[in-house]
């Protein structure tokens, strides 16, 4: 099947991929094999990574791709077998995904969405950051070790009291 995705070159993206186990804690227990995947495939594929937040059982990105080039398709298949192959096997892999040379790590598919304008980024960027206050891990978004927030904050693009106050936050409606 063929899913219906935006292909444009060069342009800004945000992504959610999810685990496969959404009670999962393997993405922030193993941060830097995660950190190690994602270095691996931007030095053969590269692509700007805007904003990040890590979750336990899923991730938030937004991402430029360079001009010319819509594989972001690649580069989440390369790093999502980097991250599983540094892994030891210890899932439960069901027949379908044996059949398929998979893990059982990662859900199939993963969403995107393609960036429109500045707006857009805005919001998104105050999405993924406000995420572990949105599922209850911290109170503050600051307090989340696993975010680019923290970048943003030491650029002066936020202040560390940023997404204090939800109701005050023009966030899409994702999960």
């Amino acid at each position: 099947m063929r899913y219906r995705r935006a292909n444009v070159p060069g342009a800004t993206y945000f992504f959610t991929v999810n685990l496969q186990d959404r009670k999962s804690q393997l993405l922030i227990e193993n941060i830097d094999i995660l950190r190690t995947a994602f270095r691996t495939v931007q030095q053969r594929y590269p692509f700007k990574i805007i904003a990040m937040v890590v979750m336990p059982e899923h991730l938030h990105a937004i991402w430029e791709l360079p001009q010319g080039d819509v594989d972001f398709s690649l580069r989440w298949s390369l790093i999502k077998a980097a991250f599983s192959k540094a892994l030891p096997k210890q899932e439960n892999i069901s027949t379908s995904r044996q059949q398929k040379r998979e893990r059982g790590i990662w859900q199939r598919r993963f969403w995107e969405h393609m960036i429109r304008d500045d707006d857009d980024l805005e919001k998104h960027v105050a999405y993924l950051h406000f995420n572990p206050v949105k599922h209850g891990y911290v109170n503050q978004a600051s307090a989340w070790p696993y975010s680019s927030l923290h970048k943003f904050i030491e650029k002066g693009l936020l202040d560390t009291s940023w997404g204090d106050n939800a109701s005050s936050l023009d966030l899409p409606g994702y999960e």
